[in-house]
């Protein structure tokens, strides 16, 4: 019998914190923690595979590389992992939140965004209308998209940095904290500065 009131979170960190005082704010009332390095209150995936999978699991894994890989073997063992919006965040009713992502308190998803699985979108990050933040990126808190924005998938954009309308970056980019974006960039880049540069190629 599925218990809703119950949630499980991949990842016993600070980032997973986060995601469990979204959880609760959505009604969970009760968390299990998975974490690939086990404590007392946390279980190993196998165990949890074995013992409750029926319970759905949110991603509570800041890394991206870390976060993709934690999905894949959620998905590939048959669970159902769910997205979660906190309350406060103002959400479009025409934006799309795959499963897997998060969206923190105070963001904004504008008109036909478009988070795709396993995205964190940061407390008070502002996704204008049409932006598409790729798989398992990280919009850190503060950042401000402009309008029609492409994200790579696991394209991490520093606190507080700002990105001009209908850009694109490339994945796996770090845009440094600050930044401000006017150009599109590559992939696998480093990018910082105002204007942002490239500043390293991880090629």
């Amino acid at each position: 019998m599925e218990r809703i009131d119950t949630i499980a979170i991949y990842g016993g960190g600070g980032h997973g914190k986060v995601v469990a005082d979204i959880a609760a704010s959505n009604g969970f009332g009760s968390i299990l923690w998975i974490d690939d390095a086990p404590k007392e209150e946390a279980v190993g995936l196998e165990e949890f595979i074995a013992s409750t999978p029926d319970i759905p699991v949110a991603l509570g894994i800041g890394n991206n590389l870390h976060r993709e890989k934690s999905f894949q073997r959620l998905t590939d063992a048959g669970l159902k992992v769910i997205s979660l919006v906190h309350p406060s965040a103002i959400i479009s009713e025409s934006a799309v939140i795959e499963r897997g992502a998060v969206v923190m308190p105070g963001a904004v998803i504008n008109a036909e965004a478009v988070v795709k699985e396993g995205a964190i979108i940061n407390s008070a990050a502002v996704i204008e209308h049409d932006c598409v933040i790729g798989r398992f990126a990280h919009i850190s808190p503060n950042c401000a998209l402009g309008g029609d924005v492409k994200v790579g998938e696991r394209t991490h954009i520093g606190i507080g940095a700002s990105v001009i309308q209908c850009l694109s970056i490339g994945p796996d980019v770090k845009v440094g904290a600050g930044a401000a974006v006017i150009h599109n960039l590559p992939g696998s880049i480093m990018a910082a500065g105002v204007p942002a540069v490239i500043k390293k190629e991880f090629r």
